[in-house]
């Protein structure tokens, strides 16, 4: 008999390109991205440049968002913008190998952070209309990503004994053209639910968006005022004998822990409420802070590391599936962008005062103050009402 299954379609291809290129593009980045803080050092910067530079790349990212989850929601093509968005994350990365100082790495983390805002909304989106179980498609991708995290790490210790950190940032040049071209050719458009033609709304109005999303909008943005840059936790594992040449390794531990549990976690989110596993996710991030601000033993923050790992994979795929339901199907790109846009901000005011504390008083106060933020939140959040999937 013939087969009269339908073809697959590219709703579902989608979801297994998008992780694909998750996966190249997180290896290209992990590869420089633990082994900047022992770079800085050796050209001279410290703590308070890290918190710059972290700072602005990681919040332009999200703050661009605002825009580009605006154009998400209006226009009719968004694999241009997300191609794109990927070909210039990766061409820049590489630039690292010929810098000499912190002001030049400050432009090369904007560059690519920026085009990582460029990409990521209208990419989320995208998922959010191929996807059939939120939780899951958002957790499946993001275990790619961070098996990518995994694989980076293992790369630049592969590649530091014999090619030094510049050597590092050069070869990230390969997963990244590999991130690229699977991007290019791999994408389809999909589109569930076009957006009105009617009257555009300005970036930052605030019509469509129900109030159980600005709810979760406030607890996230209180967490991220304590969520500073992860390279203070690198600088704080070196601050009591780690070596900087083991920063990849600290990455490693942490991202196998976020890749095992990142697709469980997502699916457990589409079974339970997502804003109790979320809520998990803050007390383990607590937890974790309030130990390397005491930082008993090396032994201990290896521990934690790993630990780590569990509370972004507990956060990251189940907050942004919890905002993509929480929101009419039309304005989802700008609630992911409000949303990104808004927690960043805090968390460069993290960064910048994290920094800043540990310059003045030392590594145990910012840590500390950390991890009782994120308590705050976790009991916030479980204090909630649960939002309800909003109808088109």
């Amino acid at each position: 008999m013939p087969d009269d299954s339908p073809p697959p379609q590219p709703s579902s291809r989608n979801l297994y390109v998008f992780g694909f290129t998750a996966l190249f593009n997180d290896t290209a980045t992990e590869m420089a991205y633990w082994v900047l803080p022992a770079f800085l050092s050796s050209i001279g910067a410290g703590p308070a440049q890290l918190g710059v530079i972290e700072g602005i790349a990681e919040s332009v990212a999200s703050f661009v968002q605002l825009f580009s989850g605006y154009l998400a929601d209006r226009i009719p093509r968004r694999k241009p913008i997300v191609v794109g968005g990927y070909f210039v994350t990766n061409l820049v990365k590489p630039l690292l190998a010929l810098v000499s100082s912190w002001w030049q790495v400050l432009a090369i983390r904007f560059a690519d952070r920026f085009s990582k805002g460029i990409r990521a909304a209208p990419r989320d989106v995208m998922v959010a209309e191929s996807s059939s179980r939120l939780g899951a498609d958002y957790g499946l991708i993001q275990a790619m990503d961070s098996a990518g995290a995994v694989l980076g790490p293992v790369v630049a210790l592969l590649l530091l004994p014999g090619f030094g950190l510049r050597g590092v940032f050069a070869f990230a040049a390969v997963p990244g053209m590999l991130c690229f071209l699977i991007a290019l050719f791999g994408i389809k458009e999909v589109r569930k639910n076009s957006a009105s033609p009617g009257k555009l709304r300005p970036v930052l109005s605030t019509q469509g968006l129900p109030a159980t999303f600005y709810y979760v909008l406030f607890v996230v943005t209180l967490f991220s005022l304590g969520n500073s840059s992860d390279m203070f936790l690198v600088l704080r594992a070196q601050s009591i004998g780690i070596p900087a040449t083991h920063a990849p390794l600290l990455g490693l531990v942490f991202n196998i822990t976020y890749t095992i549990f990142s697709w469980p976690a997502g699916d457990l989110s589409d079974r339970f409420p997502r804003r109790a596993i979320a809520a998990a996710g803050y007390i383990i991030f607590a937890a974790v802070y309030f130990l390397f601000g005491l930082a008993p033993s090396r032994l201990d923050l290896w521990i934690a590391m790993a630990t780590y790992g569990l509370f972004y994979a507990l956060t990251n795929p189940v907050l942004k599936a919890l905002i993509v339901e929480a929101v009419p199907s039309d304005v989802r790109g700008r609630a992911l962008g409000v949303y990104a846009a808004v927690t960043s901000v805090a968390m460069l005011l993290a960064s910048l005062l994290t920094g800043e504390l540990w310059k003045h008083f030392g590594p145990r106060v910012p840590f500390v103050l950390s991890a009782g933020i994120a308590a705050a939140a976790a009991l916030l959040l479980l204090g909630g009402r649960t939002a309800r999937a909003v109808p088109s």
